[in-house]
Formats: structure tokens, C-alpha cells, sequence
């Protein structure tokens, strides 16, 4: 399975699949949400090499959207055991907090890739966040990064330059904001999730 998700496999047996390449990326991508050891954001970057930005982004939204949805629900009605057992971690959000601050956190955490994808979903679901709440922050959240990820892959082929100003604006947004956020404990984010 690892070997299979390796950039250049998954690469050439999505290009291999033809018509159903994107049907099988998008069923990768969902899996890669519901089993936290698969990794979502470079498989992103490979579509963008795959497919132009735009529809790589689709494609990435729908599977990611997919599998958040799953977790989500899995986390609602399985709750903390089955968490335990696809993570290894032990999640829980402040069940005292609005459901709008929740909806926040998720929307917020969802517009940074390296913050769990999973842990959130599943959290979301054991903290019976309402399903538009959730869905809606999920799908909004997750849309800037996808699509600066796949973009990323698109221009990974094109001048060294580009990308390493890409590279430095990923590292920006997306690991700086994370130790901001924390840090000075932006949204409360330290009372709303916590994770073992």
C-alpha cells in the first residue's frame, strides 16, 4: 500500500487507469482523510502535475470532502474507540464552546494543511458539531490550499525560481500560521482541541 502511494507509482498507475484516473485519485485522496498515516497534502502536489491546477483542485476538494465526511460521521457514531484505533491518539474538543466557535476552529484548521485533516473530522463528529456547520467549514476551509498545492505541482515542472517562491509562501502560510496560532492561542484553539 505505501509503495503504491508513492508520488511516482500513484502517478503512473493513475495515468495508466485513463478515464477512471480521476475516479481512483479522488477514492485515494478520501482514504488518505479517513486513515491518518496516509499524508493528503503531497498527493495533492501530484495532481497538479497530473492535471491542470483547476481540475486537479476539483478532484483533490471532492475526495478530501468525501473523506471528511466519513471521518466526520464515524467519529459521530463510533466515536472515541474507533478514533483511537485508526490514529493511535486520543481527540476531544471542548464540548462547553459554541457551535460556531467550533465551526471556526474547523474552517481555520482546514485552511492549514498541516494541521491533522482526520483528528479534526473525527473530533468534529465526537464534539456532535451540527453537519452543515461542519461541512460547510470543511468545504470552504480546505479550498485555498488545495488549490495553491495543486497549482504547486502544475509548476513543479516549470523554472526553479517559481517554485522555490511557492515553496517559501507554503512554508509561510501554512507552517508559520500554525505556530502563531498556537502560540499565542489565536480562536482559543488550546481549550477547543486537544489531542493525546
Amino acid at each position: 500500500m505505501i509503495e503504491f502511494l508513492h508520488p511516482s507509482h500513484l502517478s503512473a498507475t493513475i495515468h495508466h487507469a485513463g478515464p477512471w484516473g480521476p475516479m481512483l485519485y479522488m477514492v485515494v485522496i478520501a482514504v488518505s482523510v479517513v486513515v491518518s498515516q496516509i499524508p493528503g497534502a503531497p498527493l495533492a502536489v501530484v495532481a497538479g502535475t497530473l492535471w491542470s491546477p483547476l481540475m486537479a483542485g476539483v478532484y483533490t476538494v471532492i475526495g478530501g470532502f468525501s473523506g471528511a465526511l466519513i471521518a466526520y460521521g464515524l467519529g459521530r457514531w463510533v466515536g472515541q474507540p474507533l478514533v483511537k484505533a485508526l490514529t493511535g491518539k486520543t481527540l476531544s474538543f471542548d464540548n462547553e464552546q459554541s457551535g460556531q466557535a467550533l465551526g471556526w476552529l474547523v474552517f481555520v484548521t482546514r485552511l492549514l494543511p498541516v494541521v491533522s485533516f482526520d483528528l479534526v473530522s473525527y473530533g468534529a463528529g465526537i464534539a456532535r458539531l451540527s453537519m452543515p456547520t461542519y461541512a460547510g467549514a470543511t468545504l470552504f476551509g480546505m479550498m485555498p490550499s488545495t488549490f495553491l498545492l495543486t497549482y504547486m505541482g502544475d509548476r513543479i515542472h516549470f523554472t526553479a525560481s517559481a517554485t522555490l517562491g511557492l515553496g517559501g509562501m507554503f512554508v509561510l502560510l501554512f507552517v508559520g500560521m500554525p505556530l502563531l496560532l498556537y502560540r499565542y492561542n489565536w480562536l482559543n484553539i488550546r481549550t477547543l482541541l486537544s489531542w493525546s
